[in-house]
């Protein structure tokens, strides 16, 4: 006994509406999966106007402020031997103790809190990011007295590329070398870098391997506060590094929780 089967009627019409949701289904899936954003923490100090360094009428740009490479403390180094120690070479700073107080917390002087930046791929699948502020205000609206400093890392895969353009102050260190100098009380100012094989070879990276990328600026004067960046470089967080104090405190601790673990063995 022989069964026919049946099958329904193939509609050319219907095929190609199901064909055509499809693709698009999949564009739609792709184009989510290929939108990408960097987030970075920054860490934010504000200041008072009566600063020495801020709010003092200063209006020049400014290289040369800070040395070509960190100190060990991975902070900005000020140029004492080009600006003197209290600044007297300087167009638009006071010397060391309180370039010192930029990038450090100092009771009294500063106040520290942490804020993040988000960097949006400029287009699906670009691999370029950028993060565009033309009201850059993190300690509040019409705050102009401020420090932002950011700590990243990334691999190295060549020929990246990240551009900075703001005010005030910019220094942009790589692997702890300085690539970007835009110190200085001005407008919007801008720089670039390109990690070529000459870049590379000069901030002694190697393709493939993990580098810090370390932005320290400073607003320091009415009017306008700008900050933003454009890159290729996929940027996170570097690890946070305890302070030598708090590390100090942390043997402390430990060292008295053996103390009575000791005493109660006893």
């Amino acid at each position: 006994m022989s069964v026919a089967l049946k099958f329904p009627r193939f509609d050319p019409k219907s095929f190609s509406r199901v064909a055509v949701i499809g693709v698009a289904a999949l564009f739609l899936q792709a184009e989510a999966a290929s939108a990408a954003s960097i987030t970075v923490t920054a860490t934010i100090r504000d200041f008072s106007s009566s600063h020495a360094d801020f709010e003092q009428g200063f209006a020049a740009s400014e290289t040369g402020i800070v040395l070509s490479a960190l100190g060990p403390d991975g902070k900005p180094v000020y140029n004492e031997a080009v600006k003197g120690i209290t600044g007297a070479a300087s167009t638009t700073t006071n010397g060391t103790a309180n370039f010192n107080q930029w990038y450090n917390d100092t009771p009294g002087v500063n106040t520290t809190f942490t804020t993040t930046l988000t960097a949006t791929e400029t287009s699906p699948g670009s691999g370029l990011y950028e993060y565009i502020n033309g009201s850059y205000f993190p300690a509040g609206a019409g705050n102009f007295h401020f420090t932002t400093e950011i700590n990243t890392e990334f691999t190295f895969v060549g020929d990246e590329t990240f551009s900075f353009t703001g005010d005030d102050d910019v220094w942009v260190f790589i692997n702890g070398i300085l690539a970007i100098d835009l110190g200085g009380v001005h407008g919007p100012a801008s720089d670039s870098i390109t990690l070529n094989a000459g870049t590379a070879a000069f901030l002694g990276m190697t393709i493939g391997e993990t580098y810090d990328l370390d932005i320290f600026h400073a607003e320091r004067q009415t009017t306008g506060s700008n900050f933003n960046f454009t890159t290729s470089i996929v940027l996170v967080d570097a690890p946070v590094v305890p302070e030598p104090g708090a590390i100090a405190l942390l043997g402390l601790g430990m060292g008295g929780l053996v103390y009575l673990r000791r005493r109660k063995n006893v």
